[in-house]
């Protein structure tokens, strides 16, 4: 059967056929035409079809020109994501990137990326043992940067919806024994910067949250120990060395660039939900207090050497407290208390549980740990129900003896 479709190819002296496809209109009013080569009249024809029934079904079709996976994701990860991840999050969504993606699906055009790949990509990594979490965050990434370049006529669909996201098993959220908290914090009242731990067991605080509290900023107290409340709106951050050079050293990481550029410890803004303010408990006031005082006579020792920027809990000698140190101190902790090593998020969890276990409502619990999602805060309620049993089962034996009795 004859085609019946417009345009028609024509054979140009160059021995192949061409066929023009008008999309729409250009930014400054001129037609946007699609030029397309083929060797035979068939061929030409059918892609001009092809290009048709896209801008019938989608309304739109990508930009012109021949953008890859890798140009799209670097142009994504350098000039987008950063607006909205820290630069370790951008650290380490390249480097997933340059694991998974680029090697098979890093040359290839953009528009051209099917289901099919996705799914090939989640499939080497599970074969390579990584876990179902591991898969996720990739397929995450991909999905955020695949719509973003939907949204800008780069593609005129975000191929990651139709596939299947790797699923992941609800883990086990593990809080640390009351009476292992007890032990911990005898032993960190005891410890410079006590009232660290006790506030992170209290209400939640992230380490990144907890060391990047700072007394006052811009004028304003954001920890109000009049008021009794506590402004979590900085958290201290290891900012990774990037390339200064343009990548062209030959070196994997930015670290070992001769020109490398950033890096070191900073305050970065808390976003979203995790911008919060939160009661401090009265209990810890006079603790805060102490820390106050004892932390200004170490400044009047040490005078123009202080340089930790109105941190709540610094070293010794005004230094603003590293990770590292702080798990360190963790570790040293736990041991001194006589406590199975544990990760330092346990007394985010612990917190989590105990509030849930107390019956404060869920919601409440969600904007104390500033969770962007209350399911995350839903993932505790196992524990504290657990909890809660051995309350009501401690509460029974008190009042009624051993069962069966």
């Amino acid at each position: 059967m004859a085609r019946r479709r417009r345009p028609t190819a024509r054979q140009g002296k160059d021995g192949y056929w061409h066929a023009y496809v008008t999309v729409g209109t250009k930014p400054n009013g001129r037609p946007d035409q699609r030029h397309i080569s083929r060797p035979t009249q068939r061929e030409a024809e059918d892609a001009a079809d092809e290009l048709l029934d896209q801008l019938r079904t989608a309304g739109a079709v990508p930009k012109a020109g021949k953008l890859t996976v890798q140009q799209w994701m670097e142009t994504y990860l350098d000039t987008i994501a950063p607006r909205r991840c820290n630069p370790g999050t951008v650290y380490d969504y390249r480097s997933k990137m340059r694991n998974w993606v680029y090697p098979d699906h890093g040359g290839r055009r953009l528009d051209k990326l099917a289901p099919e790949h996705l799914d090939a990509i989640y499939t080497a990594m599970a074969k390579a043992g990584k876990a179902p979490s591991h898969q996720l965050k990739v397929h995450r990434i991909l999905s955020r940067a695949l719509e973003i370049a939907m949204r800008r006529g780069h593609v005129v669909r975000n191929v990651a919806r139709l596939v299947d996201p790797p699923s992941v098993d609800d883990a086990k959220v593990e809080a640390l024994a009351e009476v292992y908290t007890r032990q911990v914090l005898e032993v960190a009242r005891r410890r410079r910067n006590s009232v660290r731990w006790s506030v992170a067991f209290a209400l939640g605080l992230r380490q990144g949250e907890a060391i990047g509290l700072r007394w006052r900023v811009d004028g304003q107290d954001l920890v109000d120990l009049d008021g009794g409340v506590l402004h979590v709106w900085w958290q201290l951050r290891r900012r990774i060395f990037e390339h200064g050079c343009g990548q062209t050293c030959g070196r994997k990481r930015g670290a070992e660039c001769p020109k490398r550029s950033g890096g070191g410890l900073q305050f970065v803004k808390t976003k979203g939900k995790s911008r919060r303010s939160i009661p401090i408990p009265p209990q810890l006031l006079p603790a805060f207090k102490a820390h106050k005082k004892a932390q200004q006579k170490e400044r009047m020792a040490f005078r123009g050497k202080w340089n930790a920027d109105n941190a709540v809990f610094t070293t010794e000698d005004g230094r603003l407290l590293d990770p590292r140190d702080d798990y360190d101190e963790w570790v040293s902790i736990l041991a001194e208390a006589g406590v199975p090593h544990k990760k330092l998020h346990i007394m985010r969890h612990s917190a989590a549980t105990m509030l849930l276990a107390q019956g404060v409502d869920i919601r409440v619990v969600q904007e104390v740990l500033g969770h962007r999602d209350i399911r995350t805060t839903g993932g505790y309620t196992q524990g504290a129900q657990e909890l809660m049993a051995a309350a009501v089962e401690k509460l029974g034996g008190h009042l009624f003896g051993a069962a069966g009795a």
